[in-house]
């Protein structure tokens, strides 16, 4: 099933009826340094490190954190953030700020009927709200809540609008602090029994506008084996719009590819299971790459170890 959406396109035009675009003269210093990290890191295999300047961490202590929202100022909050969430969703959408061009596989989404892990590729903090989006068109927003995993610092020393969505609108904040993940834990086996969907980056670390994916780490596998829960995989891809974004790059435009849930195999071990299920999205991810972009995935790192040998 293929969902495509209307969005406003402002184009330069001589036409009076039409807007005329400022363009930025020239590229974000910032941006242009991001892309130079994300080369470097790339050449030395080193994938799941973070290329933004994040707030330093503050350790997140149990004490600190209602996962489950049973506090009721913690209710309260929720309901305003999340009302403040979807008003500034619809104006990245109205505003081209986030353009999503096509999704495609929404069935995969709509036919899951159990809590879920929701796994995506991480190369914008905006990108979470695409897949809110797209949660909230399945309609699974009637009877479930999608839950985004978070890093630490994000939580707890993040400032101003983004920092308070991030500690109120259905977060999960990992913490460095064991007793915490503890709870943590416990929470994600709860949320998926009751059957809600969490949505994690598996690749852990966000590349700006990286377009290929990531090796992935284990973690969101064996949340899913634990609780004996479907991973759904979804993989956008992306391509230059006509638009020039204030940093004076092109706004992509997003083509979210939803794949079909993978399950753990009750004939195998937590360890077996982990991993098979974390190869099995890797390589759907891997294939939707390769089908979209017309290109074989090869990363520099490995490249260069080839041109070494030969």
């Amino acid at each position: 099933m293929k969902v495509k959406l209307k969005h406003i396109r402002i184009k330069r035009s001589s036409n009076d009826n039409v807007k005329e675009q400022e363009v930025p003269l020239e590229k974000s210093e910032d941006r242009i340094r991001v892309l130079e990290k994300i080369k470097e890191l790339e050449k030395e295999g080193k994938f799941d490190i973070d290329v933004e300047e994040d707030p330093p961490t503050i350790v997140l202590t149990p004490e600190n954190i209602d996962y489950l929202k049973k506090k009721m100022t913690s209710k309260i909050k929720r309901v305003f953030a999340n009302e403040v969430g979807e008003r500034f969703l619809d104006s990245l959408l109205k505003n081209n700020k986030l353009i999503i061009k096509e999704i495609k596989g929404m069935d995969n989404l709509k036919n899951v009927t159990t809590g879920a892990i929701v796994t995506c590729n991480h190369f914008n903090p905006f990108d979470s709200f695409s897949i809110e989006k797209v949660f909230r068109l399945s309609g699974k927003i009637e009877d479930k809540r999608l839950y985004k995993v978070i890093r630490e610092g994000n939580y707890t020393n993040f400032p101003g609008f983004y920092g308070f969505l991030f500690r109120n609108c259905d977060t999960l904040p990992l913490s460095s602090n064991k007793r915490t993940m503890v709870e943590f834990m416990k929470s994600v086996k709860v949320i998926l029994e009751r059957g809600d969907f969490i949505l994690i980056y598996p690749e852990q670390s966000m590349w700006w506008n990286y377009r290929k994916p990531k090796p992935l780490k284990s973690g969101a596998f064996k949340m899913a084996t634990r609780s004996n829960a479907p991973v759904i995989p979804i993989f956008i891809t992306m391509e230059d719009s006509d638009i020039i974004g204030d940093d004076g790059f092109p706004v992509q435009e997003y083509t979210i590819n939803i794949e079909k849930p993978i399950y753990p195999d009750e004939n195998l071990s937590e360890k077996e299971n982990t991993e098979s299920m974390k190869e099995k999205n890797y390589q759907i991810w891997k294939e939707i790459y390769e089908d979209f972009y017309k290109v074989p995935l090869e990363y520099t790192c490995y490249k260069d170890v080839l041109e070494d040998i030969s």
